[in-house]
């Protein structure tokens, strides 16, 4: 009876591991992707992997079902290392019944998440499924919805990462949507709530499924996806960076990394990047890769809402969340999806500790039709909201432009900033110089017989009077004028200077942010 035990065990983990069987996995192979096993291994650090429910098994006896059992049931379900610190990872089997999520490996993904909250550390999810398990119904929807549950419960106590590797459709979606950061391969994965088939039934839309919800459509369109790797073994690398710069939940702080940048570097080339000229654009990057250590920066959402630039970096060896306007693109100014995009990420920050630093070029709100239809006051507010609601330390660099709302919006003084800093060619004021002039002077200009030259003088007299950062100095609102060059020692002097920051928010059971 022992030795038939002993084998007995040897037999199932070995029918756990063999998944759907060699043919199907060369198929994964076939198709550019990997085997829930292999993702596994690359994303951990090597031989730190403990599984757990190996030994499950679906209970449906429908159809065949019950003719038809594999152990695991198709999901990968453990915890291990990645850089020596904890997280919990799941990985979806296509193997298997398609990756099909059953009610009993929902409940495998549930004991994951209710292990990785109660011990406090990152959950991470390798998605590649074909959906719900249909021979199971509404058991398996019932799975979702408990996932769903535990995505809400989770979000801002542990990090939250999910990488499709695969198809991720219907229901499916919507627990990467949940999570803080979603990760997508290009030509292998592909999300979307209604398939090319439907659609085509439905709206006689003829769209192909990478079209619809491709790695670059969700990128660079819809804004869903944060990263976008070229293949499996990319985004379980940048998971791994990733991972680097957040803490392992919303009680602990960022990991310190050691760096040989010196914390007193100055950057000469800082006091000439920005152009004289205030209608030339320039690269906010090349700012941020001066500042930070080692010039690292890991940059979010890169592809969606170009307008603005957020990511991570350190200072001093501290993790910082960046969030910069972007001159090279639409001129800085927000807009819908710049104002979603800078918003998410500053709610981020918040929620795990991490310090904020914002560089701030920005002439003011997109304006246009497209704009106020689509809710840019709404959307705008969303900005808004999360600078105002952040308790995190933050540092603002009026690099040039800082006008109108769009000045009070990019983490103003008003806005609880702890230390603003400004450029000498920051230009703070309600509007630009030309637009100023056409109003105040309107009557003189109306009169005047050279109404160019009459507004080129005035133009010039209220740049000079009112477009620059002394007035806000003088009131407060600027903490200090600084040369560009030295921003990054001001700029690590002052997050040590917060690192003990403590600020409250009124009581209450929640906001109601402007959803």
């Amino acid at each position: 009876m022992s030795t038939d035990r002993w084998a007995e065990v040897r037999r199932r983990h070995a029918n756990a591991e063999a998944g759907g069987g060699e043919e199907r996995k060369q198929r994964q192979h076939q198709e550019g992707k990997l085997s829930a096993r292999e993702r596994i291994d690359l994303l951990l650090d090597e031989a730190t992997f403990e599984e757990m429910d190996k030994l499950v098994r679906h209970r449906c006896t429908d159809f065949g079902m019950d003719q038809q059992v594999i152990d695991g049931d198709g999901f990968v379900t453990g915890y291990g290392r990645i850089h020596g610190r904890l997280v919990y990872v799941f990985a979806q089997d296509f193997t298997v019944f398609g990756g099909s999520l059953s009610e009993a490996n929902a409940l495998k993904i549930c004991k994951i998440m209710d292990l990785a909250l109660k011990n406090g550390a990152p959950v991470i999810g390798l998605n590649d499924s074909g959906g719900a398990r249909i021979q199971e119904g509404v058991a398996s929807l019932a799975g979702y919805a408990e996932i769903f549950l535990r995505n809400v419960l989770a979000s801002g106590v542990i990090p939250q990462i999910s990488a499709i590797m695969g198809p991720c459709a219907g229901g499916a979606v919507y627990s990467p949507a949940l999570t803080d950061f979603v990760f997508m391969v290009e030509h292998t994965s592909h999300m979307f709530v209604t398939g090319p088939d439907v659609i085509k039934t439905v709206t006689h839309e003829d769209v192909t499924k990478e079209k619809l919800g491709g790695a670059e459509t969700h990128n660079s369109i819809s804004g869903v996806a944060h990263f976008n790797a070229h293949d499996d073994a990319e985004c379980l690398r940048m998971i791994r960076e990733l991972v680097t710069y957040i803490p392992q939940n919303n009680r602990d702080d960022a990991p310190l990394k050691a760096s040989a940048d010196p914390i007193e570097r100055m950057d000469p080339s800082l006091d000439t990047l920005v152009p004289a000229d205030s209608h030339l654009p320039y690269d906010i990057k090349d700012i941020i890769q001066r500042v930070v250590d080692d010039g690292e920066f890991l940059e979010i959402h890169e592809h969606w809402a170009k307008n603005i630039v957020v990511g991570f970096a350190r200072m001093g060896g501290q993790s910082v969340g960046i969030v910069a306007n972007q001159p090279a693109f639409l001129a800085g100014c927000l807009d819908i999806n710049s104002s979603v995009k800078g918003g998410r990420f500053v709610r981020f920050c918040d929620a795990f500790n991490i310090p904020i630093l914002t560089f701030e070029d920005v002439p003011g709100f997109l304006p246009g039709t497209d704009q106020e239809f689509g809710g840019i006051i709404r959307q705008g507010a969303k900005l808004l909201y999360a600078y105002s609601e952040a308790t995190v330390p933050k540092i603002t660099v009026i690099t040039r432009k800082a006008y109108g709302g769009a000045y009070c919006v990019m983490g103003s003084k008003h806005l609880r900033t702890d230390v603003n800093f400004a450029y000498p060619m920051a230009e703070i004021a309600v509007m630009g110089a030309e637009g100023a002039v056409n109003i105040v002077y309107r009557r003189e200009l109306a009169a005047a017989a050279d109404k160019e030259a009459v507004r080129k003088q005035k133009t010039e007299e209220f740049r000079d009077r009112f477009a620059n950062p002394f007035i806000s100095a003088e009131r407060g609102f600027i903490d200090d004028v600084i040369e560009p060059h030295e921003t990054r020692p001001k700029v690590i002097r002052a997050l040590r200077m917060l690192a003990n920051k403590v600020d409250t928010m009124p009581r209450k059971k929640h906001g109601n942010i402007p959803l």
